[in-house]
């Protein structure tokens, strides 16, 4: 198994967040990202990194799980499934799947070696490592010699994808016949309104882009969105966007629960603390947060 990446010392950590929050034009990959980021994950109870699922959640611990639980009803997960979690993180949301829907074998990928090394070691702590194992790799090259997994899930990261066509293509030759497939995902939000409201849309897409490692050829719209998986062999394809059960949700919650942004880094706090001060459609106008099906015939 891959060692976990050293962690940098105190200094080196701080220069790397002031480079890529507050230094324009800083790209990092996504890998580099996550492993900046380490721990501090939005969720108090476990370590999610999803922005949760809000439509009745009290608060981000719920929401991040019921985020999980939409992309397992979705592809109708059930105990007979073998499953591959693409972007896994720590694995929260496969525990999750195993304790609540009694599903047999869960493989997750990832490309973040700490995040897969210590996912581990809490899949074993929890006795679920004869059911989940975690594995360092690309959502695009995946190691696996054909058809094996009845369902497929990507809980907010195929965006990283280098590219999510890519994705769909090798997700689609590692699917048995009649698999399901579900994302909760990211794309640009449709440029309308005023000039003003169009530039502003672009702009932001293309610093969330930047800072978030994301590849230029993942800024699709519905209609690219659905073509890339109709290409890949899909059917069945349904696109919802479920951006007024995300983005509002969590922007009330960090107004009202400051210590979910004292999980932060403390140079990480500074900018979200100051997108509080306007309305989440304001703050948000530049994504769209969608949930996509699809099935493999057969």
């Amino acid at each position: 198994m891959p060692q976990a990446m050293q962690r940098p010392s105190r200094w080196k950590e701080n220069l790397a967040y002031l480079k890529w929050f507050y230094w324009p034009g800083t790209r990092m990959s996504a890998r580099d990202v996550y492993e900046l980021v380490d721990t501090h994950a939005f969720s108090a109870d476990g370590l999610y990194m999803n922005l949760g699922y809000w439509k009745t959640a009290p608060d981000i611990d719920t929401a991040c799980r019921d985020m999980a639980r939409l992309l397992a009803d979705a592809v109708k997960l059930g105990p007979d499934d073998s499953l591959l979690d693409a972007g896994c993180g720590f694995g929260d949301q496969d525990m999750l799947f195993c304790d609540e829907y009694n599903v047999g074998n869960v493989v997750g990928i990832n490309i973040t070696p700490s995040q897969v090394n210590l996912g581990n070691e809490r899949i074993r702590e929890a006795g679920l490592d004869q059911r989940i194992t975690l594995i360092e790799g690309s959502a695009t090259e995946l190691p696996f010699d054909g058809p094996q997994f009845d369902a497929v899930v990507a809980l907010e990261s195929a965006f990283h994808f280098c590219s999510r066509e890519d994705f769909f293509v090798d997700a689609f030759r590692v699917m048995n016949p009649g698999a399901r497939i579900a994302l909760a995902d990211m794309i640009p939000a449709v440029p309308e309104g005023s000039w003003f409201s169009r530039y502003m849309k672009r702009s932001g897409w293309k610093f969330f882009s930047q800072k978030y490692g994301i590849p230029e050829a993942n800024a699709d719209t519905f209609d690219s969105y659905r073509e890339k998986l109709v290409k890949a062999g899909y059917i069945d394809i349904e696109l919802v966007s479920i951006r007024a059960q995300v983005f509002r949700g969590l922007h009330s919650y960090m107004k009202a629960q400051p210590e979910m942004l004292a999980r932060f880094h403390p140079l990480a706090r500074f900018p979200y603390k100051m997108t509080l001060f306007f309305d989440a459609d304001k703050v948000y106008q530049a994504y769209d947060y969608i949930l996509a099906t699809a099935r493999k015939p057969g």
